[in-house]
């Protein structure tokens, strides 16, 4: 069997499909609020699928769903109707389910009468689970497996896998679902009975929990009948986060909606570790990969430092505790080493001490430094600053001693285990690596992206020594910064093809694809000056440029295929550290084509950026195609608007240096943008950009570094 990180395979589609969070937890649904065996749907938390089956009847069918409501990450209201073959004309029975999902599951089942007569209603609820595992359930590979109800009482059922295919048979924990019930249930082998009389114009409800046991010991669910919803500690956080998020108005609106939605999104993808519950982390996307991975946190949270600081921090703080200590080929953990991905596991109390790491990603580590340098800008304590510099400097050292396998100076990959990634970047798919005629690259792989982190790493150790006062690391960081920016261009640039090479192969020779990785060159500042404008002219061509954003690779490539995972897709984070870098090198208008074409796709979306879409242009297809099983919401696609508002502002922040500047320059579809509440270093910023001009105001401890045209 596969490890979860190396399957290749697709991701059962979810189109249509209700996904609610909490956390590790999530439960996926129809729009009726009913879980079907026959797919991905479930109940999921501690890696296991817990319910596989639900599904409400009433008067002896399933009723038709009208909408879905979801008000928090955590909790959604499914209604339907109850449509019956009898011919009396419209239905008077109307289904709400308001459903709470945390380390297990709430739900309130409310049935309406709205005619005038008393109505008798069959109300029944069949129940199963697999209880398989997460990954087997998302690569479909799972092997279908019969449970048995077992009734404690009328009032609560125990859902169990049968024995002969249970957990003895196949060497997981044992583990069971408990369903408890507010109604006493007339026990049926399949689920509860209830047959109540509903008066005219009244209400009959029911409040079912489910809890999760994993040998013997009580998983503890987030939500339990009775319990004041407000009180529980998911909706505390959810309204904490609310009131101190930035508010955004743009007109058009498209910007300010869209930050909106991500900022709610990324709301909902926060995590918190048992073991540290202060360190706020962020997982990488609903609903199949709720867990923390170095590059996607790093990135999504360096997109997001204008909307809350402190996720950075605690990105950077629990990194840096789990980062390498020994060589382990089976892990690919190398002393320095930033991981890739941890879960959770099946442990009743889970923590990530006792979690499944993997560390074979060759970006996040100089990653790391970059985002702890930018945090450093933005006014991280000078304590906070120090406790983390002994992690940023085993990381460089990581990048010098095992990222830089052959000394050439270029941090290059080759997995030490036919378990790992076979490409460790950001395109980690199988084939995402190859040559502009269509050959794969072949291992050691020296990606031209992660040069240019590695060039911004030096950057910022080197900032953060010069304002130390030390002087001597901080001219030894800018010269083996400058030392590789002049290789880089020197071996790097396709002079004939007025591009860069996507990496270079184990014999050293260009990868010559045209692909969007030299727009993370720009975002780095790796680019050579002289080469800007090409990079420039070549991102925004019609080979790269869909009119949606920028293709993961050309479309004269021979490896192009738009509905592929990374050979010719877009993705909006790709996208947005391309517009990042775009208008690093004063090209601006550039930037904010690419932006007006990822908000339409957002448009399309229902105000969301999606993991990513496929790449065929908008004369090809006129709406933006979608990618089956992309993730929504994912962190680094929400917290790409973030970074376009920076863009937009011309925000630059770089408290050690006394110094936040303001340099807006809005878009010409723009025609005003207005922000409260930015939080930047020791305060907040609210800034206001229209034709008249810029205005803004900042807090006391912030005003004296701001300045602006």
């Amino acid at each position: 069997m596969s490890e979860p990180w190396t399957y290749t395979g697709p991701t059962p589609t979810t189109g249509g499909t209700v996904t609610l969070i909490e956390g590790f937890s999530f439960c996926l649904s129809d729009q009726r609020g009913d879980l079907s065996p026959d797919s991905a749907q479930g109940l999921f938390f501690l890696d296991t699928r817990f319910l596989s089956e639900l599904e409400l009847h009433v008067c002896g069918i399933r009723p038709e769903p009208l909408s879905v409501a979801v008000a928090n990450p955590f909790s959604g209201t499914f209604l339907a109707r109850v449509v019956t073959d009898d011919g009396e004309g419209e239905s008077d029975i109307v289904v709400f389910r308001l459903r709470y999902v945390g380390r297990g599951m709430r739900e309130e089942v409310t049935i309406r009468n709205y005619g005038a007569e008393d109505r008798a209603v069959d109300v029944t609820l069949t129940l199963g689970s697999d209880f398989a595992g997460l990954f087997d359930v998302k690569e479909e590979r799972h092997r279908p497996r019969s449970s048995h109800l077992q009734w404690v009482s009328d009032r609560l059922v125990r859902v169990r896998v049968d024995a002969d295919a249970g957990p003895a048979a196949s060497g997981v924990p044992e583990r069971h679902a408990d369903v408890a019930f507010s109604e006493a249930a007339v026990p049926a082998e399949r689920g509860p009975e209830w047959r109540p009389v509903i008066p005219g114009r009244g209400s009959w409800s029911v409040c079912f929990d489910v809890t999760g046991h994993v040998n013997g010991e009580e998983v503890e669910p987030r939500f339990r009948c009775g319990q004041p919803i407000e009180a529980t500690k998911p909706a505390l956080r959810h309204s904490s986060w609310r009131a101190q998020v930035p508010m955004v108005e743009s007109d058009p609106d498209r910007l300010g909606e869209v930050i909106s939605r991500s900022v709610e999104d990324l709301g909902a993808l926060r995590m918190f570790d048992p073991d540290e519950p202060d360190r706020t982390l962020i997982a990488a996307g609903a609903p199949w990969f709720m867990a923390l991975f170095g590059r996607d946190s790093i990135l999504a949270s360096w997109m997001a430092l204008a909307v809350d600081p402190l996720l950075a921090h605690g990105v950077l703080q629990t990194l840096g505790h789990f980062q390498g200590r020994e060589v382990d080929p089976a892990t690919e953990e190398e002393p320095g080493r930033i991981l890739h991905e941890v879960r959770f596991g099946t442990d009743p109390r889970p923590s990530l001490a006792s979690a499944s790491i993997y560390y074979g990603t060759i970006d996040a580590t100089p990653l790391f430094v970059v985002l702890w340098g930018e945090l450093c800008r933005w006014g991280l304590a000078p304590d906070a600053v120090d406790a983390l510099l002994p992690a940023v400097d085993r990381a460089l050292e990581w990048i010098e001693a095992f990222g830089d396998r052959d000394g050439d100076g270029y941090v290059e990959y080759e997995r030490s285990s036919p378990r790992g990634l076979a490409n460790q970047g950001w395109k980690d798919s199988w084939d995402a690596i190859r040559f502009a005629d269509g050959r794969a690259a072949a291992t050691p792989i020296a990606l031209c992206e992660v040069q240019g982190y590695v060039y911004a790493a030096y950057q910022a150790r080197a900032d953060h020594a010069g304002a130390t006062g030390d002087e001597a690391t901080a001219r030894g960081y800018r010269e083996k910064a400058q030392a590789l920016k002049e290789q880089f261009n020197r071996d790097f640039w396709l002079a004939d093809r007025g591009w860069y090479a996507m990496a270079l192969d184990r014999d050293k020779a260009p990868v010559d694809a045209l692909a969007s990785n030299m727009g993370h060159c720009l975002w780095s500042g790796i680019v050579a000056d002289e080469h800007a404008a090409a990079v420039a002219h070549q991102l925004l061509s019609d080979d790269l440029f869909t009119g949606w954003g920028i293709r993961t690779l050309g479309r004269s490539m021979a490896a192009y295929n738009p509905v592929s995972y990374h050979n010719g897709s877009v993705w909006p984070h790709d996208n947005a550290l391309a517009v990042a870098g775009l208008a690093r090198y004063g090209f601006r208008d550039e930037s904010h084509r690419v932006m007006r074409g990822l908000l339409a796709v957002a448009d399309h979306h229902d105000g969301r950026l999606p993991e990513l879409i496929s790449g065929l242009s908008r004369e090809e297809h006129a709406v933006p195609a979608p990618y089956p099983t992309s993730c929504i919401p994912q962190a680094w696609a929400a917290a790409a608007p973030l970074l376009f508002l920076r863009i937009i502002l011309g925000l630059d922040v770089d408290v050690p240096a006394g110094r936040v500047t303001l340099d807006p320059c809005l878009p010409a579809w723009m025609e005003r943008i207005v922000t409260e509440r930015l939080n930047v270093g020791p305060g907040r910023l609210n800034v206001r950009v229209d034709e008249t001009g810029v205005d803004w105001q900042a807090t006391e401890g912030l005003a004296p570094l701001v300045s602006g045209p």
